[in-house]
């Protein structure tokens, strides 16, 4: 899963990417779109290795993408900066909360940058369908061509309201129609303020910016980027004058993942134990897909215990299945959050 992080210059996005990965920021690099990988942190998955002491452990991945900042004076290039954007499959909005800058102002200054971004992408097809409809061609195309216009016009009119494309809840043949366009307005986001020390992280986040972004997120990456670089005995000193208990990362690594729809389920065994990464509210069958395609191809059934009833049942299989918390799953049977499958 690629996620962008996004913020205007200045939002201390770059210090917080360098956080989240450990990649220090390249500005050549960051300029086209710089990646970073790490690992979710996942305490499931550390019991199950330490119970099955597998050859490999693999943990669910999330790639972020740094890209430059969006300008608040020169505005014409920030289509293009946040075109690099587009593959990711969701945002991270990185507000700057070190400053005395008004949270919900800037939340809304950036996505009004994404509806331009949209705006400009969406109004261009509009005029090449709208010039194709002046042609002549099958009655089949042009039907296609008509409905197409419709849609995307009924969008252009949501962003010239100051809406973006997800409230216009479109059905699933309607997004199918504008994926290629892989618009910002449609992709799952997050807010994560930064701030700047460990004394406003105590502070509640305001009101106003929580009616915006009910998910919102606060850390203070630079402060523990610093932390990270002292030796072990003098950080829990730090820690414990600023009344810090833990690092934050992991924290906001899995609420990240799970904000962006996705959940996990584990495969285990003596020779790897694996989080895999699936949408929310995927099928069996999909789950299955995430290991390997002939699996799903040929799927028959899937055996299924929840972490939680397998750590009831100390980690052992047969008490499961004694339990009756052990369960045979079809096709269409919706993977939770924690399920332990065996694809048959």
């Amino acid at each position: 899963m690629k996620i962008g992080l996004v913020g205007f210059s200045g939002s201390g996005k770059s210090t917080v990417f360098q956080w989240l990965t450990g990649v220090k920021p390249d500005p050549a690099k960051i300029q086209h779109g710089q990646v970073g990988d790490t690992k979710v942190p996942d305490a499931r998955l550390d019991a199950l290795a330490a119970h099955f002491k597998p050859k490999k452990t693999t943990y669910a991945h999330i790639t972020f993408l740094d890209t430059p900042g969006l300008l608040n004076d020169d505005r014409k290039d920030n289509p293009r900066r946040l075109g690099i954007l587009r593959e990711s499959a969701g945002l991270v909005i990185v507000l700057d909360g070190y400053s005395r800058s008004d949270l919900a102002h800037q939340l809304r200054r950036f996505r009004e940058e994404l509806l331009f971004a949209d705006l400009e992408v969406v109004t261009n097809r509009v005029e090449r369908l709208q010039t194709q409809l002046k042609k002549p061609k099958p009655a089949k195309e042009r039907e296609a061509d008509e409905a197409e216009l419709a849609l995307l016009q009924r969008m252009t009119g949501s962003f010239e309201a100051g809406q973006g494309a997800s409230a216009l809840g479109l059905t699933e043949d309607e997004e199918k129609a504008v994926r290629s366009f892989q618009l910002l307005t449609l992709k799952p986001e997050m807010v994560l303020v930064n701030r700047g020390d460990a004394e406003a992280l105590k502070k509640k986040l305001p009101d106003d910016l929580l009616t915006l972004a009910p998910g919102a997120l606060q850390a203070a990456p630079k402060l523990e980027l610093e932390l990270e670089e002292l030796p072990e005995d003098e950080r829990a000193a730090f820690m414990a004058d600023l009344g810090l208990t833990a690092s934050d990362r992991g924290d906001i690594l899995r609420r990240i993942f799970y904000g962006m729809g996705r959940l996990v389920f584990f495969t285990v065994g003596e020779d790897e134990c694996r989080a895999w990464p699936l949408l929310r509210g995927s099928t069996a069958v999909d789950g299955a897909g995430q290991i390997h395609t002939d699996l799903a191809k040929n799927f028959v059934r899937a055996e299924v215990v929840s972490f939680e009833d397998f750590q009831n049942c100390h980690f052992q299989m047969k008490e499961a299945k004694a339990k009756g918390v052990h369960r045979l799953e079809g096709k269409t049977y919706i993977v939770h959050d924690g399920d332990i499958m065996h694809i048959l």
